[in-house]
């Protein structure tokens, strides 16, 4: 993520709960499908994306930008793009 400027070396990966989804319009989980918690009210998107940890660069990279691809798509349908 540092090679397209996003700095994650603080990120914790946290457990989804209702009190951290609060706020939120809408969840993307990554691959859990019907294992994903399910919080109600909120709309969710399940991306079945294989999980980079332990894979190697050019795997990882993939994975990025796909997910780039896919929030590119998202803004676009939302109507949310400047």
């Amino acid at each position: 993520m540092r090679e397209i400027g996003i700095d994650l070396s603080m990120a914790i990966p946290q457990k989804l709960t209702a009190g951290l989804a609060t706020g939120a319009e809408m969840l993307i989980t990554m691959g859990c499908g019907e294992d994903c918690p399910f919080i109600a009210g909120i709309e969710r998107d399940d991306w079945p994306l294989p999980d980079p940890k332990g894979k190697d660069i050019e795997t990882v990279r993939f994975i990025r930008d796909e997910i780039v691809l896919r929030i590119r798509a998202l803004v676009e349908r939302k109507g949310l793009a400047r």
